[in-house]
């Protein structure tokens, strides 16, 4: 899968599978500063992480889901989402998946050697340490064991993609 780097109409795009509409997985960051509606993404899955600010309520499908600073939220991307800002601008972390085709889990890094088996691993840096700044990826391919030689509180979350059906060779 190629990986491109490019900017993204909301944020930053930190990996991606392809273009807007055709990709299998995607990461980005987002800045948001006003409430406002999601975008529709059909068969896709997200995980959205606030990553910087005190937090935002998604409002998906008519139910409110708090969002806690480093507390990631699955939800399917055709759901009705509308975004409310509790106290001002957030930064957040969206991870999308082609359903169906590869899975994300995203929790945060607790300095663990980072063991891949079927998909890449991205550990995503939110300060800065040591020879790394504050958002940088770390990726991690499949079939490797990364021991990441970083401070054990080093704030940052690990996004694992998994695919439903790894080939093997």
């Amino acid at each position: 899968m190629e990986e491109r780097r490019r900017r993204h109409p909301r944020g930053r795009r930190l990996a991606a599978g392809a273009g807007l509409n055709a990709f299998d997985w995607r990461v980005s960051l987002a800045d948001v500063a006003a409430d406002g509606p999601f975008s529709a993404f059909p068969g896709v899955d997200r995980v959205l992480t606030v990553i910087a600010g005190d937090g935002l309520v998604l409002e998906i499908d008519g139910r409110p889901a708090p969002l806690a600073p480093g507390a990631p939220l699955a939800f399917p991307g055709e759901a009705v989402v509308e975004a409310r800002l509790t106290t001002g601008p957030i930064r957040d972390l969206n991870v999308m998946v082609r359903r169906g085709v590869w899975t994300a889990r995203v929790e945060p890094w607790r300095g663990n050697p980072v063991p891949i088996a079927d998909g890449p691993t991205l550990v995503v840096l939110l300060e800065d340490v040591e020879d790394f700044a504050q958002l940088d990826v770390v990726l991690i391919d499949a079939g490797e064991t990364a021991a990441l030689d970083l401070p054990a509180q080093t704030r940052a979350l690990s996004v694992a993609l998994r695919a439903t059906h790894p080939t093997t060779c």
